[in-house]
């Protein structure tokens, strides 16, 4: 990315193949949301797709990790883990601030992701000069602070501001423009894919929060990073390319979240 004109967002979502997969995202996830279960046990479907996805995103950051291991009394201990856990908890508290102020929720996203690992004075904070980041996908060194900065204000402009693209391609820009730009140096990965769900729920494609899209990353890690890498590189064709691997992530959420509903349903 990133475009600066109007309603650039839009121009995203007009790119080749974008809208074919974007509907069948919606279609995926119009499935679930029909499944009679969620009558009575929408909240507990929830939960479970919350689990699965701190995991999933834990995962992509390099630490495995079972779900019976976060279900014991014990849980893990490894701080990647419980950073994906507690920012998975806290996701739902966040929606009406993300409409209104994302850089304040970006920042308690780190907070909430690094508290384990970084030092209180530098928690919330974008990173400054000279301090590294954590790289795991192999992707092109970010921009310098200096940049990072007036990027993060230009996407939370493009947040804040009226688009006519659909919630799906606001939230996978979201999510590559965050892994563009890993602007905290730690968690960056799971502050984006965080950003991109309270996306989908703030924009209403699933209100609920029912699917987790780090699971479908997750199960496409293959093509994650590749895809990461083509949006980096701003081609139309590299961003269009990410905007459909993210409406693959969703669809395969969402039958994720079905087969959750038919466990339920089963008892």
């Amino acid at each position: 990315m990133p475009v600066t004109e109007a309603d650039a967002l839009a121009h995203v979502a007009n790119l080749p193949g974008v809208a074919d997969a974007v509907a069948d995202a919606r279609t995926a996830v119009d499935r679930l949301l029909g499944h009679r279960i969620l009558r009575r046990r929408s909240a507990e479907v929830s939960t479970e797709s919350a689990l699965r996805g701190a995991r999933a995103s834990a995962a992509l950051e390099g630490a495995a990790v079972t779900l019976d291991e976060l279900r014991s009394t014990e849980g893990p201990t490894d701080p990647i883990v419980h950073g994906a856990l507690r920012v998975s908890a806290e996701l739902g508290a966040l929606v009406e601030t993300w409409r209104q102020a994302p850089r304040q929720v970006l920042a308690r996203l780190h907070v909430l992701t690094a508290a384990d690992v970084v030092d209180s004075a530098e928690l919330g904070r974008p990173r400054s000069e000279g301090q590294s980041t954590r790289e795991i996908l192999g992707l092109q060194p970010p921009p310098v602070p200096a940049e990072v900065a007036g990027r993060l204000d230009m996407l939370s402009g493009l947040l804040t501001g009226p688009t006519k693209a659909p919630a799906l391609v606001v939230a996978a820009v979201v999510h590559g423009e965050l892994l563009t730009l890993r602007p905290f140096g730690w968690g960056d990965g799971i502050i984006a894919r965080a950003a991109e769900r309270l996306t989908l729920v703030s924009r209403g494609l699933d209100p609920k929060s029912l699917t987790a899209p780090e699971i479908g990353h997750a199960e496409l890690a293959d093509g994650y990073a590749k895809s990461l890498r083509g949006y980096i590189t701003g081609t139309p064709e590299g961003v269009a390319d990410w905007i459909r691997h993210c409406a693959d992530a969703v669809a395969a959420a969402a039958r994720d979240s079905q087969a959750i509903c038919e466990a339920f349903q089963r008892g």
